[in-house]
């Protein structure tokens, strides 16, 4: 059951202009459900995108990544096709060639060149992707596209594995006299740990952005969001996160992220990759606890992400989270190995929401067991640490880690 994080209403999504999305069922694992989502962007479509920083990365993210290379930015990328069911990683030149042809399949339909079609998998890693039976869903699920809300909605369904909630969410701004509209949709619920983003992830927008500014966007945006969550520690082998910009809202081009315009903007749609990103959390495998891990007094952010993410990847961290058991010394513990090699223990500080657990390296005299656990028998509280070291600070979200998460993960297969 995810935290807090309930079905998406219908009345809140808008749809972006340029951009239409087909979903069908091609049965790529499992008969009767929706398996298979195709983004059509209308020509003057910018996009960006990230990737994971799994060197063991899957067939569709090496194909992605020479396409945004290879692609003339005067004819762009025009589909997105994405499966369910299958990860086509761990398939050497047999994945890639499945994943070349999918392209190359979706590319003949449409009239486009094959560097034009990026690709997307999540699902079983080390089997052979059914690419007949995802190519002759193709037409089905071109036949589905339209431009509208429901459609954004139909393909968050359509995109989810072990997710319980489709994620899936707008926003809209007025940029430059224009109204400017923003909606995404992620999927992921286990190995997520991004090194950029989630498993997947897709935001796009009608806003006119000059599409030389689509990759910093997609990686500001993903350093905000995406690359702040942890469910498991695992960095998956497909992680993806696209960012697309269609230009048909009216405004004047944005030409530097840094202008005022630019900076409404990537405001906007960070506040959408937030949502998305955690999301992914809530619906965390098994959770039953959502997690803000704030880190304070640093020297610099990067050393407070270590030891945020050194809380969140603990086993004995996350199960007490699950039992509400206020054995905080756990906590302590990670942060000592966080590996900060000259971090003095006796300026370390550590709160639970308001109440104060250890000062100076120590517990706070204050401190009473049966306050900490009352904080930590909510779906949501914040685990907050000040190193001492400076005044730098950064903020991680994760879950708690629960029997339903070993059940879910040990029969994923069956």
């Amino acid at each position: 059951m995810a935290v807090n994080l309930a079905a998406p209403n219908p009345a809140s999504l808008h749809p972006v202009p340029g951009v239409r999305l087909g979903i069908t069922e091609a049965g790529i694992r499992k008969a009767g459900r929706k398996d298979l989502t195709v983004l059509l962007l209308d020509d003057g479509a910018a996009v960006g995108g990230v990737f994971t920083q799994n060197r063991f990365c899957a067939a569709p993210v090496q194909v992605c990544r020479e396409h945004l290379a290879r692609v003339a930015p005067e004819r762009g990328i025009r589909a997105l096709v994405i499966n369910t069911g299958n990860a086509n990683a761990g398939t050497g030149e047999e994945g890639l060639a499945h994943a070349r042809a999918t392209c190359a399949a979706l590319a003949n339909l449409l009239n486009i060149a094959p560097e034009q079609v990026l690709p997307f998998s999540t699902g079983v890693i080390m089997e052979p992707l059914p690419v007949e039976r995802l190519m002759a869903g193709l037409p089905a699920a071109l036949a589905d596209a339209a431009p509208s809300a429901a459609q954004w909605l139909r393909a968050a369904q359509g995109i989810m594995t072990t997710d319980t909630v489709p994620k899936v969410f707008s926003q809209q701004i007025a940029l430059g006299g224009q109204q400017v509209t923003i909606t995404g949709i992620s999927k992921g619920a286990g190995m997520i740990r991004p090194n950029m983003a989630t498993m997947l992830g897709f935001v796009a927008t009608d806003a006119a952005i000059a599409p030389a500014l689509l990759q910093p966007l997609a990686q500001r945006l993903a350093d905000a969001s995406f690359n702040r969550i942890s469910v498991d520690g695992d960095t998956s082998t497909n992680d993806s996160f696209i960012v697309i910009a269609t230009g048909q809202a009216g405004n004047n081009p944005i030409t530097a992220l840094d202008a005022p315009e630019g900076r409404a903007l990537t405001e906007a749609m960070t506040g959408v990759a937030r949502q998305l990103a955690q999301a992914i959390v809530r619906d965390g495998e098994g959770a039953t606890k959502f997690v803000t891990l704030r880190i304070e007094g640093g020297r610099d952010a990067a050393e407070c992400r270590k030891v945020a993410y050194a809380i969140a990847h603990s086993p004995l961290v996350k199960t007490a989270f699950f039992a509400s058991d206020p054995n905080l010394g756990r906590i302590l513990a990670a942060v000592g190995y966080a590996g900060i090699a000259d971090l003095d223990q006796t300026k370390i500080d550590l709160y639970l929401d308001d109440v104060p657990v250890a000062a100076q390296g120590g517990r706070h005299p204050d401190y009473r067991e049966e306050d900490g656990q009352r904080v930590m028998k909510q779906s949501e509280f914040t685990v907050r640490v000040n190193l001492g070291r400076g005044a730098a600070s950064d903020t991680l979200w994760t879950c708690d880690l629960s029997h339903d998460y070993v059940s879910i993960n040990a029969d994923y297969r069956s």
